[in-house]
């Protein structure tokens, strides 16, 4: 456990110091909320009711999905798994903290928006705050879980970041964080249910927190738990 805890910590610390993860996680979700939350206030006042669910949606799926998969596609599209292997340490424990180093960097950044919005944008801050956090950690974790399969498939930095493209862009205007889901036409309101950033912003609204808005990510995250285990074990044989 002394040795987790001590991976995990040392994964924190490098990825404060990774590029990735502080553009992702930290300089353009930030800049993103600067700017729309400046926008959304002078042009759509009634936005700031939902500013603070749209801006962490859109942070989450930023680091889930373009921050995560690189930092694993450095670990298992490299040689550095061998490291792994050669030190009897399992596959699983590098996914894992940098799973949970991803996670605890969102959390801080999902955080910041959420105390700023009101004080820069006269957000309207959720009405029940440890529930708005669970909502926020649920969603974080099925979007990291996400995260994982891609870092674990694709073994170019390249192809990784076209594919992730292909999740984060639906997930942004399709899930009624930009514009409002009913103006959508029904071929794309279907789409965008597909994502889990439909299910999470729904999620974290309030009186939101519900089983027709949770069944959704519970089914993602465990198929995702699962095609991880199927992938950390193909490794094992490269």
């Amino acid at each position: 456990m002394k040795g987790f805890l001590y991976g995990l910590t040392l994964q924190c610390k490098l990825d404060l110091r990774s590029k990735t993860i502080l553009v992702t996680c930290y300089i353009v979700p930030l800049l993103f909320f600067l700017l729309m939350g400046s926008i959304f206030g002078s042009v759509m006042p009634e936005m700031k009711e939902t500013l603070i669910p749209s801006m962490i949606v859109m942070s989450v799926s930023m680091g889930a999905f373009i921050g995560l998969p690189p930092s694993l596609i450095e670990t298992y599209g490299t040689d550095v798994k061998k490291v792994y292997k050669a030190n009897g340490i399992p596959l699983h424990v590098g996914l894992i903290t940098m799973f949970l180093s991803t996670f605890f960097h969102l959390m801080i950044s999902c955080v910041i928006i959420l105390l700023l919005a009101p004080v820069l944008f006269d957000a309207a801050s959720p009405k029940n705050i440890p529930l708005f956090l669970l909502a926020l950690a649920i969603y974080a974790i099925v979007s990291l879980s996400i995260g994982s399969i891609l870092g674990l498939v694709v073994k170019s930095q390249a192809k990784v970041t076209m594919i992730a493209q292909l999740l984060f862009l639906p997930s942004i205007m399709l899930s009624g964080i930009m514009l409002p889901i009913e103006i959508l036409p029904e071929s794309l309101k279907i789409l965008g249910r597909i994502f889990p950033a439909t299910w999470g912003y729904r999620l974290m609204l309030d009186n939101g927190f519900h089983i027709k808005n949770l069944w959704y990510l519970i089914i993602v995250f465990c198929i995702a738990v699962i095609v991880c285990m199927i992938l950390l074990k193909k490794q094992k044989f490269k």
